[in-house]
């Protein structure tokens, strides 16, 4: 078959896409694009991708264009999934979907009109770890799921200026997805508190004064809830992207600090266990991105340094995009499950701001 035409737009973190798209056996490093020329022409160059652009109407516009990988500030999001969608392309983007549960509505009926597929890039329902819970679940060894518990901590200073100050649960999805999708459920409802303050300087542009917020998840058509927390300033914490999930066998619960073992407790029996690699998932061309960033050591983009490389998740979302495409299957997540995912970040950072109070996810992100 005819090689996919792939597109990626933002070329900070969406750099490290680019080499993993030029050897899938399935897609064609097609063309970048970048506001800024100059930074534009040195991934260009160093990449050897020759369609480039300034402009992503521009890009949008060229029908040789199959697909297009968003990896844009927050903010933009939305209008630029909405629009790739509507200019017929297939639209993967970077986390989260959106910034409002309106616009989330938005780009769930723009795939649905355009009949194109939608998938929003989340690393940690790809990452090693979670691959590795999944197949404990999938062969029956952590028995019923009884809880699920996740937390991200991150300090964001230093930052592109959009980050300052941004409410902790706007981008949740890295801790809301592991347990809604170890659960095989959606969220039903939210209730989330806020703790502690902020600088002053840094409150006035999202009007959040919350140094963590932590919520409450109740799933749809499940006995289960989880529970999520997030802080991203002014929290003396080392980095940590994670999740426990508890079952009636086995539990399995994430390190405290970076480079030491998960616990598996088997009945009330601690022990550590060393996660495998799953790149035996993918092509073989692609397997070896799980273990390494595109820029070689001396050179890495600032979130696979400190997210520890995102647990080698980016060639699986990559392969799970265009396996979508080549195959006619729904991605995951698709536009519904990702309108889910996001909005209870959205949802519970209202909830904080009203003292907690429990707020329904929209029938329009249920499944």
């Amino acid at each position: 078959m005819t090689k996919i035409n792939v597109a990626i737009v933002g070329l900070g973190f969406g750099a490290e896409f680019i080499p993993i798209y030029q050897q899938h056996p399935d897609t064609n490093m097609y063309a970048i694009c970048q506001r800024t020329e100059s930074k534009l022409n040195e991934i260009g160059d160093a990449f050897g991708v020759e369609k480039r652009y300034t402009n992503i109407d521009d890009l949008l516009a060229d029908d040789n264009v199959d697909a297009v990988h968003i990896n844009s500030p927050i903010h933009l999001h939305a209008e630029q999934s909405i629009a790739s969608l509507k200019a017929g392309k297939h639209t993967a983007c970077t986390v989260p979907m959106a910034t409002s549960t309106e616009e989330c509505r938005q780009i769930i009926a723009a795939q649905k009109e355009s009949g194109k597929k939608y998938m929003m890039m989340e690393t940690v329902i790809y990452s090693r770890e979670y691959l590795y819970v999944k197949e404990l679940r999938d062969t029956g060894q952590l028995g019923k799921l009884q809880f699920l518990r996740a937390a991200h901590h991150q300090e964001m200073a230093g930052w592109p200026g959009y980050w300052e100050g941004l409410p902790p649960m706007h981008y949740a999805t890295h801790v809301v997805s592991p347990c809604l999708a170890l659960a095989q459920a959606d969220a039903e409802y939210v209730s989330c508190f806020g703790s502690g303050r902020i600088d002053e300087a840094l409150i006035s542009k999202y009007n959040s004064p919350f140094a963590i917020e932590t919520a409450h998840i109740k799933l749809h058509n499940s006995d289960l809830s989880a529970e999520v927390s997030r802080s991203l300033f002014n929290t003396a914490r080392q980095y940590i992207e994670s999740f426990d999930a508890y079952g009636s066998k086995m539990s399995f619960e994430w390190q405290l600090t970076e480079h030491d073992d998960p616990v598996l407790h088997v009945g009330e029996d601690p022990k550590n266990t060393t996660i495998p690699d799953y790149a035996h998932l993918l092509p073989e061309s692609i397997q070896h991105f799980t273990q390494q960033g595109v820029y070689g050591e001396d050179e890495q983009h600032l979130s696979f340094i400190q997210g520890s490389g995102h647990g080698g998740s980016h060639p699986h979302l990559a392969h799970q995009f265009i396996k979508s495409i080549v195959d006619d299957t729904e991605p995951f997540p698709n536009a519904k499950q990702s309108a889910n995912w996001t909005s209870v970040g959205i949802l519970a950072h209202e909830s904080a701001m009203q003292g907690g109070k429990i707020i329904a996810l929209p029938e329009f992100t249920l499944s």
